[in-house]
């Protein structure tokens, strides 16, 4: 009977991506999996196609990149930062994005691996608890994390917690105790819950008592009507809002200003990333400002430094530093503070 590849995956125990690695680029598959494989390919004795036999240990040049989207500013960024180099360095780059669904993260993952990639630059909706990236450290594939801010894989980010924190400590320094905060589902963002550690963290620390996340669907342009009402009425409603993201922040100020809300004499807002368009609204988008190109670019060098052997021994996890950007969505409340702010009808 004549095995093909899939018989010689089962019988190593590898997927089939990872046996095509090991046979048509065995420099991006480490030693300990290349051999079980080659003991596998010599039990079995299984032979690839003539084809294959040529392109073994040639060099693709070829980098997998997976975004949760190209929409965001923030990750087209990113993006660019690599591509400035790849570009220099003779390498292309084939690029997938997820949306923030794990399902779509392992479709991405594998198709990039079956096409014989070298490495892969990612950012993943959950680095420390990804079983397909406890996969690729197993198979020796190389590749680094962008904005994924974790100290168990190769990651270049910013210290997400303490970036919450100084935001939330700008609103509160301005006179805010009830402040909230929006963000996507926590459970499926690493990001998310360390901005959200950051902000009870400042909270906490002010002597007030934080809110519990507001989860709302990053992929919306409106705001739900419920989390519009929640944030517009009543009298203990909320006086400043910190977005976990800018575009967040932006569908915010505008389902704000269709219910008659002023930004920032009725709400202030802070979002997160520094957008350049956020300083083009009226009024500018006060935010947390993170070097995008920089890590792209920054994840790139670590990845090329993996891939020819050179990588340095530097802590897996890279912060590279962000800043806070003062803008016009923030308000100092009155003398008398938020409980002398009017009660809003709900809409």
């Amino acid at each position: 009977m004549k095995h093909t590849i899939k018989d010689v995956a089962a019988y190593a125990g590898f997927s089939i991506a990872t046996v095509s690695r090991a046979i048509n680029a065995p420099h991006t598959v480490n030693r300990v999996t290349l051999a079980k494989i080659r003991e596998a390919i010599e039990a079995l004795q299984f032979r690839p196609s003539p084809l294959g036999r040529q392109l073994r240990g040639e060099r693709t040049r070829l980098v997998g990149i997976v975004l949760p989207t190209v929409a965001n500013p923030v990750f087209a960024q990113c993006l660019q930062g690599i591509d400035d180099l790849a570009s220099s360095q003779g390498y292309r780059l084939m690029l997938m994005t997820t949306q923030y669904d794990a399902a779509r993260e392992r479709h991405a993952i594998e198709t990039l691996l079956a096409q014989r990639v070298e490495g892969l630059v990612l950012t993943v909706a959950d680095a420390d608890t990804h079983p397909l990236l406890d996969e690729l450290d197993r198979d020796g594939m190389r590749y680094v994390l962008m904005h994924n801010d974790t100290v168990r894989r190769p990651s270049v980010s910013v210290d997400n917690r303490r970036a919450a924190f100084d935001a939330v400590s700008m609103l509160i320094e301005h006179g805010h105790e009830r402040i909230v905060m929006l963000a996507g589902t926590l459970a499926e963002s690493d990001r998310a819950r360390l901005r959200f550690r950051g902000y009870e963290e400042a909270m906490l620390r002010a002597g007030l008592t934080p809110a519990p996340a507001l989860e709302v669907d990053f992929n919306a342009d409106e705001l739900a009507p419920s989390v519009l009402a929640h944030l517009s009425s009543g009298a203990q409603r909320p006086t400043a809002l910190f977005c976990s993201n800018d575009l967040l922040a932006m569908v915010v100020m505008r389902g704000l200003r269709r219910a008659s809300f002023m930004v920032p004499g009725d709400m202030s807002i802070i979002g997160f990333d520094g957008l350049a368009i956020g300083e083009l609204l009226a009024p500018p988008l006060a935010s947390v400002c993170t070097p995008n190109r920089d890590i792209g670019s920054t994840a790139w060098r670590r990845l090329m430094a993996r891939i020819e052997g050179a990588d340095d021994g530097e802590s897996l996890s890279l912060q590279l530093p962000h800043s806070v950007r003062m803008g016009g969505t923030i308000g100092a409340l009155s003398s008398t503070g938020g409980s002398s702010l009017p009660e809003r009808p709900a809409v």
